[in-house]
């Protein structure tokens, strides 16, 4: 009997392992336990999925006998598609291709746009290189997008949703980006240009004397200006406002240089004055915190020339963001020579609220001056508490338009030539954000900083510091101390014990 209770029992087991893996076939279920969520699709990809109306092909070029680090990213690719098919109720669907399996397939990928990468694979203990390719195209009808590489964790995701995005929109509206005003130029700002071409068609545009600024602008972008805007420029962009126009603005009105050591005032380009009557009030004075960014000093000693990061207060870490779209899931800016820009509108139609500020410990320096390195900042320069960097207007010019002010010019822009350079994301990310929210079109905001954690060592003081590091050096000396006096008087008793005969 107890035998067959037995058999009974692993024929149970049997047909619940089964059951369960035929289950498992049929329905997809992933648990996600990491804390940002990583793993998990976000509302906007599952929005842009429940709304696709025609089927997209997603054809994966992936190298079979990848290593195991890489096989796992093909892995997260396949489970990631298989959430899109269901998310997307069957118009997603996808295909996975060896391109390594004959040159003529490799040909074929490498036409159309997705190139191998040369990786170190070890065989018959030796290392060899390899030829992998890790890339995606999606296709609707004749449209098409490409993946070069596929990229692990949230940017996966990214890729992958903004591609579909831009399949399954059929006419992007347009992103204006004033010129004529020795504003950045569309050439200046790749990244942020690519970003945004997910949703819009962003184009150079200069103000005519005879015309209006066209309505179907979704907003206009005026960054860092130099030259004097006139003022039938400053009427056309009212007039673009009180119809319902949006305005992202990003200037500083204050000017440092790094090779001169000069800390100036920017000249009166009319800007300030504009904004000053929407209620929004651009610093004259430099911004600088105590948290802030480093920049790398040389300097000689004998025949050595020595490299070191110092503090640089006139480049504050920006952190302490509101409550807003535009600021969501944005972990740190860093605003290099910022003017302040406070809310002063007393139009109560008029709603304007600062976004982005610097932290507790920060103040001004008045300009002109000069910039002196090796100063020794103290708590007495940090005295104005929390001031405004960047504001979100609504209800501008009769009540229609909205506004985005930051009180720094070229967070965003990557430069040209020599002078280009790689801009975080996080700058690019709040800029696209800022212009998703003028435009109404938040869906991307949640997607775009998915999983980009910066996680900054706490500011600490340096009498803690000091703490910290004579405990680290003298604790174990002292614990040591500890033991070894409490093992010798035991040794004593012991010792004691033992001449007066008690041998337990």
């Amino acid at each position: 009997m107890k035998k067959q209770t037995i058999i009974i029992q692993l024929l149970v087991i049997i047909a619940i392992v089964v059951v369960g893996n035929i289950l498992s076939n049929q329905l997809y279920l992933r648990l996600d336990f990491t804390e940002d969520k990583r793993y998990t699709l976000s509302d906007a990809t599952r929005e842009v999925l429940e709304d696709l109306e025609d089927v997209i092909t997603v054809t994966a070029y992936f190298s079979e006998d990848l290593p195991p680090q890489l096989l796992s990213n093909r892995k997260d690719f396949e489970d990631m598609l298989i959430e899109y098919e269901q998310r997307s109720g069957g118009n997603v669907v996808y295909e996975f291709v060896n391109p390594n399996k004959d040159q003529t397939k490799e040909q074929e990928v490498q036409q159309k746009g997705i190139g191998p990468i040369m990786i170190n694979v070890r065989e018959n203990d030796r290392v060899e290189q390899m030829r992998a390719y890790m890339g995606a195209v999606l296709q609707m009808g004749d449209k098409k997008e490409i993946i070069p590489l596929i990229q692990p964790g949230a940017a996966m995701e990214y890729e992958l949703t903004t591609s579909v995005k831009k399949l399954s929109i059929s006419d992007k509206p347009k992103i204006a980006l004033l010129q004529g005003h020795g504003e950045v130029g569309l050439s200046t700002i790749p990244q942020l240009r690519q970003q945004l071409n997910v949703l819009y068609n962003v184009e150079n545009y200069t103000i005519s004397e005879g015309e209006i600024i066209p309505s179907y602008y979704r907003a206009v972008i005026i960054a860092a200006p130099n030259d004097t805007i006139p003022q039938s420029h400053f009427n056309k962009l009212d007039n673009y406002l009180s119809s319902g126009g949006n305005i992202f603005v990003a200037y500083s009105n204050v000017q440092g240089d790094l090779q001169q050591g000069m800390l100036t005032t920017s000249p009166d380009i009319g800007l300030v004055k504009w904004l000053e009557d929407k209620g929004i009030k651009l610093g004259s004075d430099f911004v600088i915190d105590a948290e802030c960014a480093t920049i790398t000093v040389t300097q000689r000693q004998g025949y050595f020339t020595i490299n070191s990061q110092k503090e640089f207060p006139f480049f504050p870490r920006v952190t302490n963001f509101a409550d807003h779209p535009m600021t969501k899931g944005l972990d740190e800016l860093t605003f290099t020579f910022t003017s302040s820009v406070v809310p002063i509108a007393n139009d109560s139609t008029v709603s304007i609220s600062s976004i982005a500020s610097t932290s507790a410990n920060s103040g001004v320096e008045r300009a002109p001056s000069y910039i002196d390195i090796q100063r020794r900042w103290t708590q007495n320069d940090f005295g104005m508490g929390v001031q405004s960097l960047a504001v979100a207007a609504e209800g501008v010019s009769q009540g229609f338009g909205k506004m985005v002010v930051v009180g720094n010019g070229d967070f965003f822009v990557n430069g040209e030539g020599q002078q280009a350079r790689q801009v975080q994301s996080d700058h690019v990310n709040f800029a696209s954000n800022a212009i998703d929210w003028l435009a109404d079109d938040t869906g991307l905001i949640d997607l775009r900083t998915k999983g980009i954690t910066s996680r900054p060592l706490e500011s600490i003081e340096d009498s803690t510091k000091n703490v910290l590091k004579y405990s680290n050096v003298f604790a174990p000396i002292l614990l040591l101390l500890i033991y070894a006096f409490i093992r010798k008087l035991r040794n004593q008793r012991k010792k004691q014990k033992w001449m007066q005969g008690n041998f337990e």
